[in-house]
């Protein structure tokens, strides 16, 4: 169990979560579920987790001077000039089960990154106007930034299959709602604001 009064512990404990959450609603999908655009912008699943996973390479990586063993297998920020939504699909040369894979080797590099080095460790993000930081903003920039696209990921999920909740072995769900009856019920309140 997580010391969750130990700082980076619980900072550590809460990214390792929301990474894992990520996974979960990509797996089990077919490889064309996976790869569906949902929206109007085209955000999908696989293109989330796969956005996800070059920010945690990138930000665990080079901001503190560390390499991902394999970073031809992630997106090249030169491809942004080309592409700028360069790591918000997954190329017909890609799939759902070698990014999951991916993205778990990903975590292992950040882990590591994490467990090596102190919070106050200092970095450098060239993008960033201030450019110096330390471990500890990056591990909740990285944690805020992956709790956004998992709430994105939530609702593309739910859209494709209605699996829903918090984690798949605790959903935080009522089990047996009239989730049609709740609907109507908002819809009806909405509906007096006409």
């Amino acid at each position: 169990m997580t010391d969750l009064g130990d700082l980076k512990a619980a900072l550590h404990h809460y990214l390792r979560a929301t990474r894992d959450d990520l996974i979960w609603k990509v797996d089990g999908l077919s490889e064309r579920a996976a790869r569906l655009p949902r929206t109007s912008t085209g955000n999908n699943l696989l293109g989330v987790l796969k956005h996800c996973l070059n920010v945690e390479a990138g930000y665990f990586g080079p901001t503190f001077g560390r390499e991902f063993p394999t970073p031809e297998e992630l997106v090249p920020l030169e491809a942004f000039d080309e592409d700028p939504q360069a790591d918000w699909y997954a190329s017909e040369h890609e799939t759902k089960d070698g990014l999951i894979d991916l993205y778990r080797r990903v975590g292992v590099f950040a882990d590591q990154t994490i467990e090596q080095l102190p919070l106050d460790a200092p970095g450098r993000v060239p993008w960033w106007p201030e450019g110096r930081v330390t471990l500890h903003r990056i591990v909740i920039h990285v944690t805020c930034d992956l709790a956004r696209h998992a709430g994105h990921a939530d609702i593309m999920r739910e859209q494709h299959d209605a699996a829903i909740g918090l984690r798949r072995e605790n959903t935080n769900v009522p089990d047996g709602y009239d989730w049609p009856g709740y609907v109507t019920k908002l819809t009806e309140i909405a509906d007096r604001f006409a």
